[in-house]
């Protein structure tokens, strides 16, 4: 790990975090809940919020995939999501849902300024963000996708749109 250059766990608490919250929005498996937290870690988000049925760590299948990530990622838990969005709105994020809408902005067209703080929820395996979550936002960006399929795994969908993220924050 030294000639990679990471940081320790300590040192990834210090450092500066990209200004991006990730909400995971009634996410049911504990392995992609642990993948979101391993992807946040590797771009250095800012936190991760659990919420409605999400497990929380330390629980083994989290760990399986987060592989440590669960202690350098910050966290927290809500029982409701709209309980988070309220929170995060008044402390000046702009929010988005990763969600197919009709007026969702497609990923690779993202503009230059989304906001200074900016958090991005993502949705259950089968049922997505939640319906009454999307009014609350001030967006929703879609992946786009050409194939059979009309969606990705939480997991899968969570590495792409935090890339994208981490290209457009860091500059």
């Amino acid at each position: 790990m030294d000639e990679l250059h990471r940081l320790s766990v300590q040192e990834y608490k210090e450092a500066e975090k990209l200004p991006l919250t990730v909400v995971l929005d009634n996410v049911r498996s504990q392995n992609n809940i642990g993948s979101v937290f391993r992807t946040s870690d590797a771009f250095r988000v800012e936190r991760i919020c659990l919420c409605g049925i999400c497990s929380t760590p330390p629980h083994r299948d989290i760990h399986k995939t987060a592989l440590g990530a669960e202690d350098s990622v910050d966290w927290t838990y809500y029982e409701e999501t709209a309980d988070c969005v309220s929170e995060l709105k008044a402390q000046g994020y702009k929010i988005y849902a990763i969600e197919q809408v009709d007026d969702s902005i497609m990923l690779d067209r993202l503009p230059e300024a989304l906001g200074e703080r900016v958090a991005i929820i993502f949705g259950n395996e089968v049922d997505g963000v939640q319906e009454e979550l999307l009014p609350l936002c001030d967006g929703s960006i879609e992946i786009p996708q050409q194939g059979t399929k009309h969606s990705l795994n939480i997991s899968c969908a969570a590495a792409i749109v935090l890339w994208e993220f981490f290209k457009l924050l860091r500059r």
